[in-house]
This record gives structure tokens, C-alpha cells and sequence, in this order.
């Protein structure tokens, strides 16, 4: 087991730095840069500037420097220092600016990722359970309805209920008295009770697919010849079913969980632009059109790592429910 362990480890390792790599490059690809862009809108205001003065503006954030130059220097600075760069549009430290939008990301995120395999795997078991029946027939709609209808527009929907039936539009994850206020006991309540509507808007999707999935493996292992063995020989249909065939289906659920977060993660950022949520989504979305480089990188980094994390701990869970995988 320990040997697993290591090597998926390692090979998790080797992930985070090809993604650093593609993350880098990916976002040098637009033409131009930050530097180019104030260039630009100084000459649409005052005229133009000294090509001297450009010139010593490169040289400072370092722009006259080769792609992989530029790399291994804010890899090595995060690496080493912890330092993430400078945002040339916030005129602040990139990494200051990823730890204060995180905290809020990853308690929607996790928030999300509970309220998805809370209400998917006992509605998909069920549904299972109950072939052919009302309720089958109901949770198959809600998968499919979770999968069509775009979060962003059910976020829109609700938008327009809240603020004409109770003249205040649900955004932002706070009341406005506790949006600047020191942590307290009520403020944290409050966050509560305003984040479950984002998490269930982002999750909606999730719930919808997953549920659909352990039907589908629910249903191919209760057809398998072990289950009518252990039927014959008198075993008790609830003993029977958690025991045996819920824990073999649960094998493809727990694998999603490699690609849920980054599905969560992608729906946070059109759910967090249209709510006005103090998450990691809008301000990406912003630095990546502003051209921040150091921002927009590092939080593909470090949402690239959480996302490796989420697969490395998905493998483990598997490992875990079938000692097979061990040793593959």
C-alpha cells in the first residue's frame, strides 16, 4: 500500500509541474502583454511614451527576458520564497491576492462538493433500488434537468425571483452590515446562511451526473450473479446491498472526484461573476483580460494542485474500496 502511496505521489508531483509549465505558457499566449496594454491606452490618452521608458519598464518586471527565463523565476520564487510575483493591475503582491479570494473558493467549492455526493448517492441508490418506479423516474429527470440547464442561468432565475418577491437580489456571500466586519460567530452563521444558494447553483451539475452514474453502476451490479447467491442463501436485502454491490458501484462514483473539482471550479467562476462573489472566479476571469500574468498564473496554479490533489485522493479512496487497483 505504501508503495502506491509513493507513487502516486510522485507521479502527482510530476503533474503539478507540466501543469505549472502549460499554465506559464498558456498564459503568454495572447499577443502582447501587461506592459504592451498600458502602453497602448497612455498613447489613446496623453499621446505616447518614450521607448526608453517602456523599455525600463520591461526590464523591471522582468518582460525582456526569454518565456522559460520568465518561468523558472516565478517558479523558483514560489518554490523557494513563497512569492507568487507582483499584480500590475492591483499594484499589489499576487500571492496576497490569491490568499484572500481562496478561503472564500474552497468553502464554496467544498461546500459544492458535499451538498453533491450528500444528495447524489442516496437518490441514485434509490433510484436504483426503486427501477421503473415514480421516483426513478423523478431522479432521472432532475439528472437530466441538472445536466441541460446551464448554473448561470438557474443563478440569473433566481436573481429575478429574489429581487421581485422581496425587492433584494441574493449576491455577494454576506448581509452588506458583515461584508467589512472582523470574524465573529455571528458573522460566520451569516456566511452560512447565504452560501449554500451559490454551492447548490454550482453543484446542480455535479448532483445531475453523478446521480446518474451510480444508478447506471447500481443497477449493473445487482444483475450480477453473486447477488442472487447471496439472496438464495437468505442474506437481508439491506445487509446485501451496502455490503456487497453499493461498495462495488462506488468505484467509478469515487474516481469523478478527479474531475468534480475542477467542474466545480470552472462553474465558480460564471457563478461568482454573476452573483458578485468574493471568490477566486471574477478575478481570474479579470486578470486573465487585464493580462496580470502573476495573478491569472498563479491561481491556475494553484487551482491545478488542488484539482491533482483531488485525483491523488480519489486514488487512494479506490485503492482503498478495491485492493486490486493496488496492484496495478
Amino acid at each position: 500500500m505504501w508503495k502506491y502511496i509513493l507513487y502516486r505521489a510522485g507521479y502527482a508531483m510530476v503533474s503539478v509541474l507540466v501543469i505549472s509549465m502549460i499554465a506559464f505558457a498558456v498564459i503568454q499566449l495572447p499577443p502582447g502583454d501587461y506592459i504592451t496594454d498600458m502602453v497602448n491606452r497612455t498613447r489613446q490618452t496623453s499621446g505616447g511614451i518614450d521607448p526608453e521608458a517602456e523599455q525600463r519598464l520591461r526590464e523591471a518586471y522582468g518582460f525582456d527576458q526569454p518565456m522559460h527565463i520568465q518561468y523558472i523565476r516565478w517558479i523558483s520564487n514560489i518554490v523557494f520564497r513563497g512569492e507568487f510575483g507582483y499584480s500590475f493591475f492591483l499594484k499589489r503582491d499576487a500571492g496576497e491576492i490569491i490568499a484572500e479570494r481562496m478561503p472564500m473558493t474552497m468553502a464554496m467549492v467544498l461546500g459544492s462538493f458535499m451538498l453533491t455526493w450528500t444528495i447524489a448517492l442516496p437518490l441514485g441508490i434509490y433510484a436504483a433500488v426503486r427501477k421503473h418506479s415514480i421516483f426513478d423516474y423523478g431522479a432521472t429527470f432532475i439528472g437530466f434537468f441538472g445536466l441541460a440547464v446551464p448554473s448561470f442561468v438557474l443563478a440569473i432565475v433566481l436573481l429575478y425571483f429574489t429581487y421581485s418577491n422581496f425587492g433584494r437580489a441574493t449576491i455577494g456571500l454576506f448581509s452588506p452590515e458583515f461584508v467589512d466586519a472582523p470574524w465573529s460567530v455571528a458573522k460566520f452563521i451569516n456566511l452560512m446562511q447565504h452560501l449554500w444558494v451559490p454551492a447548490l447553483l454550482v453543484a446542480i451539475t455535479g448532483i445531475g451526473a453523478l446521480t446518474q452514474t451510480m444508478r447506471a453502476n447500481l443497477l449493473d451490479e445487482l444483475n450480477k450473479p453473486y447477488v442472487n447467491t447471496a439472496r438464495s442463501k437468505g442474506l437481508a436485502e439491506t445487509h446485501l446491498l451496502w455490503k456487497y454491490p453499493v461498495r462495488h458501484a462506488l468505484n467509478p462514483f469515487v474516481s469523478t472526484i478527479g474531475w468534480l473539482l475542477p467542474a466545480l471550479i470552472s462553474g465558480d467562476v460564471i457563478i461568482s461573476i454573476v452573483l458578485n462573489l468574493p471568490t477566486a472566479g471574477s478575478l481570474l476571469y479579470a486578470s486573465l483580460l487585464q493580462q496580470d500574468l502573476y495573478v491569472a498564473a498563479g491561481f491556475i496554479l494553484v487551482l491545478s494542485t488542488l484539482t491533482v490533489i483531488g485525483t491523488f485522493i480519489s486514488d487512494l479512496l479506490l485503492a482503498w474500496l478495491d485492493p486490486r487497483i493496488r496492484l496495478t
